[in-house]
């Protein structure tokens, strides 16, 4: 049974007394609270022998929960550390956000329930106020930098997400560098062997060999340009990442590969190289708009020669009916003009331009065990990863990681890989029979 201790309002006689934060809590939330609460005012809520616990510590952390309803005002109060969780690690809050996604329920309050918190709260509570500096523009606002999904906001987008610092990265990603779904050839692979399988599967799907041509797209640090240019490929990789193009061009040079491979500070859109044996693309469907997914796939079409392949690796929804848009915190602190859809519309529109799809297969629990070990190295370089982008930051990566983790386990999105060709004018593919690489 859920219990309060209100030690602020013992109530004014001759009126409805005013709500304490935590019976404001109730006032939104259906049976018991699984965690411990806590807030400023001293009240309190929940389970009080709860292993986990969320402690309220400011009116401005009220104000953003308050003003902005949902995930990005619990994010809002979390980031700027008005929220804290007790009991989880700031860099892997998976175990709270499964019990309060499996236990925790909000109700609609009625008229009369929300002028109570209305009149308790004050309306100087309630008066929204600047969100913390981790936080993009809303969508309106972001016209300033161009219409959406246009090369300066894509950019300016991208510049958002990537350009945290390589150093960051480096503690999170861990050696390989690589930002997108590894594939675990076992339950007990490690990280660093999952990513190097996948781009292993890669490389084999796209069956490619020395001497050929590769060009990969939205290409991060360059973990899949140098793993194919060690085996003979001559590759272009671009990025819209400044730091990501820097810090690739180095890895290249230190392998001793910059006679096959290259990586550009680039939109994709402005490659003028083509007659490529082969496209990646590992993670940049997310960034590009459903809307524009013709032009995207008849750029990848025009890019290869007859018989060339492409590989699309992208995360998306369970089902092709959904809204395209993120939800609010996504759309604000990860993945600013971020759209996903169904592997059926990837592959809808891979067809509409020509390419014939050849295979596809969902790798969603590889990639909930992906952001399970991110959420590990970020927990382990905790100190390291705050003195670097300042603990704000490092909330926004735990808590969205976490959460993502969660979403690929309760299959609220995937992670699609398709495969497909450009066939010759013979319409021959010029491929095996069956699969030729190993799962």
């Amino acid at each position: 049974m859920t219990t309060f201790k209100d030690q602020r309002n013992p109530g004014l006689s001759g009126s409805s007394p005013k709500l304490s934060i935590a019976e404001i809590l109730e006032q939104f939330t259906e049976g018991d609270l699984p965690v411990r609460f806590s807030a400023y005012d001293g009240s309190t809520a929940g389970a009080e022998d709860s292993e986990y616990g969320l402690k309220l510590t400011s009116p401005r952390g009220t104000t953003y929960l308050a003003t902005a309803p949902g995930d990005l005002g619990m994010a809002r109060a979390y980031v700027s550390g008005d929220l804290e969780i007790e009991g989880a690690h700031p860099g892997d809050p998976y175990d709270v956000l499964k019990m309060l996604g499996d236990d925790l329920h909000f109700k609609r309050p009625s008229a009369r329930a929300l002028a109570t918190v209305t009149r308790s709260l004050g309306w100087e509570l309630l008066r929204p106020i600047a969100p913390p500096p981790q936080e993009s523009l809303p969508r309106w606002r972001r016209i300033a930098e161009g219409l959406r999904h246009s090369k300066t906001r894509d950019a300016e987008s991208i510049h958002h997400h990537y350009d945290v610092s390589n150093t960051f990265y480096e503690y999170v990603l861990g050696p390989s560098m690589t930002y997108t779904c590894a594939a675990y050839p076992t339950l007990e692979a490690s990280l660093e062997e999952a990513q190097e399988n996948k781009y292993r599967l890669v490389f084999e799907k796209l069956n490619l060999k020395a001497g050929d041509r590769l060009l990969d797209i939205g290409c991060g640090w360059g973990s899949m340009v140098r793993y194919a240019a060690r085996r003979g490929v001559h590759v272009i990789g671009a990025t819209l990442s400044r730091e990501q193009a820097e810090w690739a061009q180095n890895a290249i040079a230190a392998d001793g590969l910059s006679d096959l491979a290259e990586v550009r500070h680039s939109d994709y859109r402005d490659i003028v190289e083509g007659d490529f044996d082969a496209v990646s693309s590992i993670g940049l469907t997310e960034h590009i708009g459903v809307s524009n997914y013709p032009a995207y796939f008849e750029f990848i079409k025009g890019k290869l020669r007859p018989g060339g392949r492409v590989l699309n690796h992208c995360i998306t929804r369970p089902d092709n009916r959904s809204s395209a848009r993120a939800g609010g915190f996504i759309d604000r602190y990860v993945f600013p003009d971020g759209e996903l859809t169904g592997s059926g519309r990837i592959i809808t529109e891979m067809q509409d331009v020509g390419l014939e799809v050849r295979h596809e297969e969902n790798l969603r629990e590889h990639y909930a065990m992906t952001l399970r070990d991110w959420c590990r190295n970020l927990v382990d370089n905790w100190d390291a990863c705050v003195a670097e982008v300042g603990e704000g930051t490092a909330r926004v990566w735990g808590l969205y990681m976490a959460g993502s983790r969660l979403g690929f386990e309760r299959n609220v999105v995937q992670l699609h890989q398709v495969l497909a060709v450009k066939l010759d004018e013979n319409n021959d593919a010029g491929l095996p029979l069956r699969p030729w690489w190993i799962g």
